[in-house]
């Protein structure tokens, strides 16, 4: 199996590089700037600019899965349209070089809570929200794809660097709204955001569809 990884140097793409390698698949890892990428055994590591649906295209041949992991930057002014306009152009690409299932790694803002998604919540982190707003009007976009088979990760809310459980393989999976723990927290470290994906390569169980994954 091949699977190209789009963000493969940033915060999530390197644990699921990480993850996928040590499981023995072959992984394109794609970004910006390849030097930031990890050397691996079985990894190729190619630069492509996500807004260059072309030569996306081209990198991302030859895949039997393309996991999105971009991120625009959640300090960059242009979050929003840079956010929208990439993930976008990472659906273009699969679908142009024929890779018929997509995995997109999205925001917890998209889950929901009676009915409500966390974005629009009065508590939702105003430091997140131009991000999480780009994701979730993307999901909205990806839901209007019927050439792909895609499914839209969305992690649990904390889900961050700060996070030191490690991998432990021992997490719950859940649909369109958020884990909880028995004191309430929705908690994922980036190892195991990792494994549920990994997971969800070699064996899919989710079609067009969210899911989400805590302790």
């Amino acid at each position: 199996m091949k699977v190209a990884l789009i963000g493969a140097s940033g915060f999530t793409g390197k644990a699921i590089q990480q993850e996928l390698t040590n499981r023995g698949v072959n992984v394109i890892a794609i970004a910006r700037n390849p030097v930031n990428i990890t050397d691996a055994a079985g990894v190729t590591k190619r630069p492509a600019n996500v807004n260059d649906v072309a030569a996306l295209a081209e990198a991302v041949a030859g895949a039997d899965v393309v996991i999105n992991a971009f991120n625009a930057g959640w300090t960059n002014p242009n979050l929003y349209q840079d956010y929208l306009a990439g993930a976008k152009a990472i659906q273009q690409a699969s679908v142009r070089a024929g890779v018929s299932r997509l995995i997109v790694i999205g925001g917890a803002g998209t889950l929901q809570i009676d009915g409500k998604q966390l974005v629009d919540g009065p508590d939702f982190p105003a430091e997140y929200k131009a991000g999480a707003t780009a994701v979730r009007d993307y999901f909205n976009h990806l839901k209007t794809e019927t050439g792909t088979d895609w499914v839209f990760f969305s992690p649990a809310i904390e889900m961050h660097p700060g996070i030191t459980t490690g991998r432990t393989g021992n997490f719950r999976l859940g649909g369109t709204t958020p884990v909880f723990d028995t004191n309430g927290r929705s908690v994922l470290s980036v190892e195991d955001l990792a494994v549920v994906i990994a997971d969800e390569v070699v064996e899919p169980k989710h079609h067009r569809a969210q899911f989400t994954a805590a302790y």
